[in-house]
């Protein structure tokens, strides 16, 4: 500023001096006399230094004279100890152990399907039913065989009992009853598997294989249950905190999605520990009375793993640090009636922090002032003007 001053004097001066010595001037520019040059630089340089003495005189007076000080205007916050309660944040998807596509166990036609999609099943209810491909004929065939086997045995053991006819005769009729009896149920099992049922309680998410298809074993799917009761999210935590995450400790649970916020609990804590990214993996529990939690929804996780009753917390944004590394913040010292004081550059050291807020383990007291807004654009020893006051709580 005071360059400027002193150019605008300079010109000042020049346009006073008149037609002539600007003449005289541009004559000794054109003369290319290099004595005559300096000579006229000592004289404009003398009188630089003579303005400028006199414009540092009259900013002085201006100084002592003007009541309304241009001052950096900055807000500031009255810094209290409180209860700190650090959560540790982490993603994970819900998930449910009942979530099942179910596969034919043997091949053939499907016949009927008895459920639709949406539909509440209990456990062991038939959903689905192959074509037996002539199993049933065939069991019919066998059991009357059986029967006829069976009365056969029948009638020698009691003849043996009466000690009438020969030993031979009753072991045949004997392992030949037993013989069928193993076909029924042989028969009968792989009858079983023509039935398809639901293995646990549930809802018929999806009916993926039409009625009329055919199927092969393993192979085809038919119909996809879900039991949404049974509901828990699984995440990954970093092998740090192992002692501060265990089985039992509760947890916030939120789902952006359907805008819901739960409280869950760590039903379950991995004691492996990944050795390719240093984690292990919790199950938190969520309860799910109304169904609307659905498998993979992506859910954010709060895990209280540090409480402080007597924490000195400030707003992270207001921290500065210098080429040392270390943290500084500006309190406000020696504050008149105006609301005028001076800012000190004072360094901290911090620990923990939670959204917008951090955690100052040192050099901090109870109830200080130090600077909000305008934090970053004042200097050490700088006088500001504070404009409002507030008790920083979270």
């Amino acid at each position: 500023m005071k360059y400027i001053y002193s150019l605008l004097a300079i010109s000042i001066l020049l346009l006073s001096c008149g037609e002539g010595k600007k003449n005289s001037l541009e004559n000794i520019l054109a003369s290319d006399n290099l004595l005559q040059l300096r000579e006229k630089r000592g004289e404009v340089d003398a009188k630089k230094l003579e303005l400028e003495s006199q414009l540092k005189l009259i900013d002085d007076r201006i100084l002592e004279l003007d009541t309304i000080k241009k001052l950096p205007l900055v807000t500031t916050v009255k810094v209290e100890a409180q209860n700190f309660i650090h959560y540790l944040e982490l993603q994970g998807n819900v998930q449910t152990k009942q979530n099942l596509v179910i596969y034919p166990e043997m091949g053939g036609i499907l016949e009927h399907v008895y459920v639709k999609e949406g539909q509440r099943v209990t456990k062991g209810q038939l959903l689905a039913k192959l074509d037996d491909g002539g199993l049933g004929q065939q069991l019919a065939q066998l059991q009357i065989q059986t029967d006829l086997a069976k009365t056969t045995f029948d009638r020698q053991e009691r003849l043996w009992n009466q000690k009438i006819g020969s030993e031979i005769q009753y072991l045949q009729a004997k392992s030949s009853f037993e013989a069928q009896q193993k076909l029924v149920n042989q028969v009968k099992s792989q009858l079983s598997k023509t039935n398809v049922t639901a293995p646990f309680t549930g809802i018929v998410d999806d009916v993926i294989t039409n009625q009329g298809s055919v199927v092969a074993p393993g192979q085809t799917p038919i119909i996809r249950i879900i039991n949404l009761d049974n509901m828990y999210i699984e995440t990954e935590v970093p092998e740090s905190y192992i002692s501060n995450v265990s089985v039992n400790k509760a947890v916030i649970v939120e789902i952006p999605i359907l805008g819901k916020t739960i409280e869950g609990i760590i039903r379950q804590a991995s004691n492996y520990i990944n050795p390719a990214n240093r984690t292990f993996k919790i199950e938190i529990a969520v309860p799910n009375k109304d169904g609307a939690i659905k498998p993979n929804l992506t859910a954010k996780l709060k895990i209280n793993d540090y409480t402080n009753a007597n924490a000195m917390l400030i707003p992270q944004s207001i921290i500065s640090e210098n080429a040392e590394g270390e943290q500084y913040i500006y309190l406000v010292n020696n504050k008149n009636t105006e609301d005028e004081a001076t800012a000190q550059r004072f360094v901290i050291t911090t620990g923990r922090t939670q959204g917008d807020v951090i955690e100052v383990l040192t050099g901090l007291s109870d109830n200080v002032e130090i600077i909000n807004e305008g934090a970053r654009s004042v200097q050490d020893g700088q006088l500001v003007k504070i404009l409002k006051l507030t008790v920083f709580f979270i």
